[in-house]
């Protein structure tokens, strides 16, 4: 593949962390799996439940969260590009870090890849930090490995303390 092409020699399976607290989030986040389903070189693979989170390092209403597994040709970047185009579909704006949203959709892994440059951190800095990606994340796939870190199971004691409920 050569830099900045759009597809890549085969099928590559991407995880997308979901969420949204501004306007109708449960509304918000069930249309942008629609959307991902809809990528170009993307089909749809499967998605957990959706969830309801307290925001964390951030203020605002609870959030609306879940993720989702496809199968993709694009590139990492292409997807990122594909995802922002989303957001911006959905009227994101990005007034301060941590800013309550109307989606936020964020690469999480990329395939064993690990990326790490300007524009692109897979797998993404976070997830293991956070319930409200890894428990979405787990309930796809509980034996998904997070490149350089090992299983994802893992680290589900470490976000315990972490308030997490199907919405």
């Amino acid at each position: 593949m050569t830099p900045g092409s759009s597809t890549g020699c085969g099928p590559m399976t991407a995880y997308i962390g979901i969420g949204a607290n501004l306007g109708d989030a449960r509304d918000q986040v069930q249309h942008a799996i629609l959307q991902l389903g809809q990528l170009p070189d993307t089909s749809f693979s499967a998605q957990s439940s959706l969830f309801r989170t307290a925001p964390l390092d951030a203020g605002g209403d609870n959030y609306i969260n879940a993720a989702a597994c496809l199968i993709t040709r694009l590139s990492a970047h292409a997807l990122l590009k594909q995802l922002q185009r989303i957001e911006q579909d959905f009227g994101r704006e990005r007034p301060y870090p941590n800013a309550p949203r109307t989606l936020d959709l964020d690469l999480l892994l990329y395939g064993q890849s690990t990326i790490a440059d300007d524009e692109l951190i897979v797998p993404h800095p976070r997830i293991m930090e956070r319930a409200f990606v890894l428990i979405p994340l787990l309930q796809i796939d509980p034996f998904i490995v997070i490149p350089n870190h090992g299983p994802a199971h893992q680290f589900a004691p470490q976000v315990a303390d972490q308030i997490i409920s199907k919405a």
